[in-house]
């Protein structure tokens, strides 16, 4: 195991992540880096990185075997996953939500990131290879998480994705609190769960572009329905399914 960021600061504010994968390397920079890397230094959130082949019992560390059936790549096998979670688990007397990055899986949304970044305990498993064996899910009975449509090479791409949304949600990760709330796919009342309003910052005026009269005229009642106002165009525009989304009862 391998502790990229220190435990520190009050234990129960503090959201444990285990990531079992066969990548650790590919983390690190991610996890040194940003939002990610300020949670871990206010003691906000630990991440902890286990290489699955540490638990093959395998004399050569193979963690993988051709499907049943035939067909192409190779699968991850039952013992090396299968012992990796029991292991893991183990390490903390917290237990964890388990979550299997699989394309098969839920679709991450701002709903979900939402939901387990209540948890205080994530365990997040990426898989490589041509995807596990069925029985892993049988045994470990994960939360299967999808972050798209399209193929990716394994599952640590998805697993950072999965994990950036997660930890800048963790109260206090964020130096304001309601950065999380104003931006696109919140559920906030100004954005309603459809893309940003346009941001403007200095100069006043740039090749001939200036900043809307209204961010500058200080009133802030004027100032939030503009924005409201440019959320919904632009939502319209660019994602007219986010835009029926926000329109139906059902997102009210």
């Amino acid at each position: 195991m391998q502790a990229v960021a220190a435990e520190s600061g009050d234990r129960g504010s503090c959201m444990r992540v285990d990531i079992i994968t066969l990548f650790p390397e590919m983390f690190t920079g991610v996890l040194a880096a940003s939002i990610l890397k300020r949670a871990g230094e206010k003691g906000l959130a630990a991440y902890h990185l286990h290489q699955m082949r540490d638990y093959t019992t395998d004399p050569h560390g193979k963690v993988d075997d051709r499907p049943y059936g035939g067909g192409a790549g190779m699968v991850l096998m039952c013992q090396p996953v299968v012992d990796a979670v029991n292991a893991v688990e183990k390490m903390d007397l917290l237990p964890s939500r388990r979550v299997l990055l699989s394309p098969r899986g839920r679709r991450l949304d701002q709903k979900l990131a939402k939901e387990l970044a209540r948890e205080p305990r994530l365990m997040l498993v990426a898989g490589h290879y041509e995807g596990f064996d069925e029985r892993i899910g049988q045994l470990i009975k994960p939360d299967e998480v999808s972050i798209g449509d399209y193929v990716l090479s394994g599952g640590e791409l998805a697993a950072m994705v999965l994990l950036d949304a997660v930890v800048r949600l963790v109260p206090g990760v964020l130096g304001d609190e309601t950065s999380p709330h104003s931006e696109s796919f919140s559920t906030d009342e100004l954005v309603e769960g459809g893309l940003e309003y346009p941001h403007y910052t200095r100069p006043r005026e740039y090749d001939g572009l200036p900043v809307p009269e209204v961010l500058l005229s200080g009133d802030h009642a004027q100032i939030a329905r503009w924005r409201r106002m440019k959320a919904q165009e632009i939502t319209a525009r660019l994602r007219p399914d986010l835009s029926v989304r926000m329109e139906s009862p059902a997102a009210k």
